[in-house]
């Protein structure tokens, strides 16, 4: 018989907290996936300082779970969140203008650029990002994820990654690693909450320094976290590198399908070939009684797929193991749950066609 989420609470309300409550009444458990016999939740602390302090209590936990009837493995992750530390003074400039090149380039190393993109913001594109490229590390690719949404980066969060990439000449930009991933964005440059607040040029220029400066090393994919709409970073992308192709993520109403359309199109204009499309947040399973509704509609990203001739690559579920795993840090193609699946069954296509 299999675990419930209320069996699991209920044991883990039991550990109570030195200084009061329990793991459950102080909210602190997060990312809970069940999948079988196999249990994974994340801990969160309010400090680093406090996670600190509590590795006796994530064993513990580990321990209880373990004691369940029908948990054959328990994997616990402790976390903790709060402010971060403000990085040591700037040793690079990162948001110059941009500097003349002859033509189209690519890092040394990186054999494929992919981007990911999307007509409008809020259709998850971030997220299929950065579980796509944990699932080709799973599948044995060598993966770099560079995080261009300037205006509004999320990859340090969803990643798990902080810290600020080393620059030892300041030229040269050493970027970080998360679950297999070679990471950069421009949020490790930056103080956590403050605003870029830049011009065209300067989003060009940084797009220019990510690509170009950072020692990507050898990569079978760079996968290229776009920022949403059809602006300056797509236009120096698809000018500026050797992109080796695009994939559009849309949600199924027709609202986000007229935003896509325009990605589709810039695209084209810019003779860059759209390699498949993602239908995101296709269905709703609720957890209770089993039910599937299609919240967004149903069907409109395969539609358009169909018309444009390219391959529906995957439709994502709207989950809550997805959303919490994000801000855990520790994406949900890490796992091994239904949605793991789902990104490891794109990650499989995106090889056997040569784009990854």
């Amino acid at each position: 018989m299999t675990v419930t989420r209320k069996e699991i609470d209920q044991c883990l309300s039991r550990l109570t907290l030195p200084d009061g409550g329990d793991l459950v009444s102080r909210d602190m458990i997060r990312a809970v996936a069940i999948d079988g016999g196999s249990v994974r939740f994340v801990i969160e602390a309010p400090s680093a300082s406090i996670a600190q302090q509590m590795e006796p209590l994530r064993r513990a936990a580990e321990a209880a779970v373990a004691a369940l009837d029908g948990v054959e493995s328990v994997s616990v992750a402790l976390t903790a969140h709060g402010p971060a530390q403000k990085p040591a003074a700037p040793n690079l400039k990162i948001g110059g203008h941009p500097k003349p090149q002859e033509g189209p380039t690519r890092p040394s190393g990186v054999d494929r650029i992919l981007a990911i993109a999307s007509g409008k913001g809020g259709v998850g594109k971030s997220t299929v990002a950065s579980n796509l490229a944990v699932a080709l590390t799973r599948a044995g690719r060598r993966v770099g994820l560079l995080d261009a949404d300037i205006y509004g980066p999320s990859q340090p969060r969803m990643m798990g990654a902080s810290g600020r990439p080393a620059s030892p000449d300041g030229k040269t930009i050493l970027p970080l690693k998360a679950h297999g991933v070679t990471l950069m964005s421009i949020g490790f440059m930056l103080e956590e909450g403050k605003a870029v607040v830049w011009r065209g040029p300067m989003l060009m220029g940084a797009l220019q320094q990510m690509l170009g400066q950072v020692e990507w090393g050898a990569l079978d994919v760079l996968i290229v976290d776009l920022p949403p709409g059809t602006g300056d970073v797509q236009l120096t992308l698809c000018t500026k590198s050797e992109l080796t192709g695009a994939i559009v993520v849309s949600t199924p109403q027709d609202v986000a399908l007229i935003d896509a359309r325009k990605a589709i199109d810039m695209f084209k204009t810019l003779k860059t070939p759209v390699l498949g499309l993602i239908e995101n947040m296709s269905t709703f399973v609720c957890p209770e009684c089993g039910h599937e509704a299609h919240i967004f509609g149903h069907g409109g990203v395969a539609a358009e797929a169909g018309a444009l001739d390219v391959p529906l690559l995957g439709a994502l579920p709207i989950d809550l193991d997805t959303r919490l795993a994000g801000d855990a840090g520790t994406p949900v193609a890490a796992g091994d749950g239904p949605a793991a699946r789902i990104y490891a069954q794109m990650a499989q296509r995106l090889i056997e066609g040569g784009m990854a």
